[in-house]
């Protein structure tokens, strides 16, 4: 790494003060934080020459690389015009050129990350879940406010185009009072024998914080309690349907985490959310992810981009025959949400967000707590599937 110096900031008589931020970015050489936090979020925001602030102030961003092999550090900074990269994460917590430490490691590793960058006071901007346990979690949260360290926690699926518009109809009262929320996401992940799998195989395996639960219930956790209202209990059913699975090297292997859940959340105002997130299933609608909500006076299904409403008054009205065949085109009483935005990507839309509260030292949402809430449901899901009952979910708090 280059010698330390001081974090830039620069105003000129002809244009706004410009502020460079430094940003540890640990773990960008991974899947999720090569292609949406480095390609998709900080470097599309520095080629475009930074992002100008409400109050006039433009952001730049500097990263700086930390991962286990400097060769491929090396290759991929070279690649992308990266000045700084190291195998040393103590050293770059140590410069104070670098501000914000970003974590993308697996689970894992993070928390034993995450505790060296609030130890050395930078403002935190993690994946999740931050923790394997709640307990961690909590810990973690209470660890930054003591420190007085800024933190954020990716909501990534919030920032959806599809979401977005669904938020739209909800804030606007379209729904009338929400009676309940249906969501299918998932697809089918190849075995590994005849065709390589999409995603690594330490998903397959709970010694090493793998499971469909762990992964995909503190997005749930934060879709649900942000669109529809805080999730107070959790039925869930987890399930290994395919148990022997094959290796990046080919190699078979028992699969020790669940590839699928069936989860039922309980929330406030007496909403029923239904969500089955699965590897192993093949897609038959039209988008990976899809959420069906329905209230008194409209619904909706949404998914990652696209959005169709039926109102009360345009509702069909179904009777049933079993014995004759129904010509009737349900699909065409919906209407498609048009698109009204242009919706950038999310990951990159929240680092801009997150970027523009730091500097401008306004309220965070979305911060550790946040994602210990995601754990917590995770964990409670999973405790719900050993145990074949509801599981109520107490209030966190850091006192």
């Amino acid at each position: 790494m280059a010698e330390s110096v001081s974090p830039t900031v620069a105003a000129t008589s002809t244009g706004p003060q410009v502020r460079e931020i430094g940003i540890i970015m640990n773990g960008a050489t991974g899947r999720m934080g090569y292609r949406q936090h480095l390609m998709r979020s900080i470097l599309a925001i520095r080629d475009q020459g930074g992002i100008e602030l409400s109050d006039g102030t433009k952001i730049t961003v500097k990263p700086i690389l930390v991962g286990r092999s400097e060769a491929k550090l090396a290759e991929l900074a070279a690649r992308h015009g990266i000045e700084d990269y190291t195998s040393d994460l103590d050293a770059a917590l140590a410069d104070p050129r670098w501000e914000i430490y970003a974590d993308f490691l697996v689970t894992k590793a993070r928390s034993t990350a995450l505790r060296k960058a609030i130890a050395a006071g930078k403002t935190i901007y993690t994946e999740k879940p931050t923790a394997e346990n709640v307990e961690e979690a909590l810990e973690l949260a209470r660890l930054a406010k003591a420190a007085g360290v800024k933190t954020g926690v990716v909501h990534d699926k919030l920032y959806l185009p599809g979401l977005q518009k669904l938020k739209r109809l909800i804030d606007s009262g379209f729904f009338g009072r929400i009676l309940s929320v249906r969501g299918e996401f998932g697809y089918w992940v190849f075995e590994g024998d005849w065709q390589p799998a999409q995603r690594p195989s330490w998903n397959y395996r709970a010694e090493d914080g793998g499971g469909i639960i762990v992964d995909m219930f503190p997005h749930w956790n934060y879709v649900l309690e942000n669109l529809f209202g805080k999730v107070n209990s959790v039925y869930a059913q987890a399930s290994t349907h395919i148990p022997t699975r094959w290796d990046e090297n080919g190699e078979p292997y028992t699969a020790t985490a669940e590839d699928a859940a069936y989860g039922i959340f309980e929330l406030d105002g007496d909403v029923v959310a239904q969500i089955n997130s699965s590897w192993t299933v093949r897609v038959n609608r039209d988008e990976l992810v899809e959420f069906h909500v329905d209230g008194t006076h409209g619904s909706a299904v949404v998914g990652l981009f696209g959005a169709k409403i039926q109102s009360r008054n345009a509702t069909p009205k179904p009777v049933w025959n079993p014995d004759l065949a129904d010509d009737h085109n349900y699909d065409g009483d919906w209407a498609g949400v048009p698109v009204n935005d242009v919706f950038q990507n999310g990951f990159r839309q929240q680092w801009e967000e997150f970027l523009e509260s730091y500097v401008l030292e306004t309220p965070y949402e979305f911060d550790l707590l946040a994602g210990a809430r995601g754990v917590l449901l995770a964990e409670a899901g999973l405790q719900s599937s050993r145990e074949g009952r509801k599981i109520e979910l107490p209030s966190l708090t850091l006192d």
